[in-house]
């Protein structure tokens, strides 16, 4: 036995960096084999998976950039109604104003009217108390200046003609001088 492993030993040994032909045969046939299968299978699932991704990604980005689009138009299109609606508004408001001052002006002017009519009838109305007094006045002065006369005559002014004849001379006297003294 112990010749065995002498002659074992003294054989040439093989280089273990020079590896076993059957050895490579194998791991190439393997290779080639895990290969063909990657090529085969895995490489198009990968390629799948990348494209649906890509696909996903490009979708995403153009819904993103059409979103945006609508945004922006919509932004647009609110910031035109807000200068709508300040502009009408603002003329709501001036269309205000002036029918404000239409309102106050045809006040004002029916208010100086019924004024007017106002001051007109209790002008009126003066004058015609003024007149009732003057009659009032023209017969009790008339009724006194004839007692008078009658007393300073001594007879008898009870004729109503000659009694009205003596008083508008009478006040025909007193006016002249009255107007006599304004002069």
């Amino acid at each position: 036995m112990h010749q065995m492993i002498i002659s074992a030993a003294t054989e040439a040994a093989p280089n273990p960096l020079i590896p076993n032909p059957w050895e490579m045969g194998v791991v190439l046939v393997g290779f080639a084999v895990l290969f063909y299968i990657v090529v085969k299978f895995v490489v198009p699932m990968f390629e799948k998976t990348f494209a649906e991704r890509a696909e996903a990604i490009e979708g995403g980005i153009a819904k993103a950039e059409k979103a945006q689009a609508e945004a922006s138009a919509a932004l647009e299109e609110y910031k035109q109604q807000l200068t709508d609606a300040r502009a009408e508004a603002n003329r709501i408001r001036e269309e205000a104003r002036a029918e404000g001052a239409q309102i106050l002006a045809d006040l004002k002017e029916k208010a100086a009217a019924e004024s007017a009519r106002i001051t007109a009838q209790a002008h009126a109305q003066i004058e015609s108390e003024r007149q009732a007094a003057v009659v009032s006045l023209r017969s009790e002065v008339g009724t006194l200046a004839t007692t008078l006369a009658s007393r300073i005559v001594g007879e008898s002014l009870s004729d109503d003609a000659r009694a009205a004849r003596v008083v508008d001379r009478f006040l025909a006297d007193l006016e002249n001088q009255n107007a006599g003294v304004a002069q």
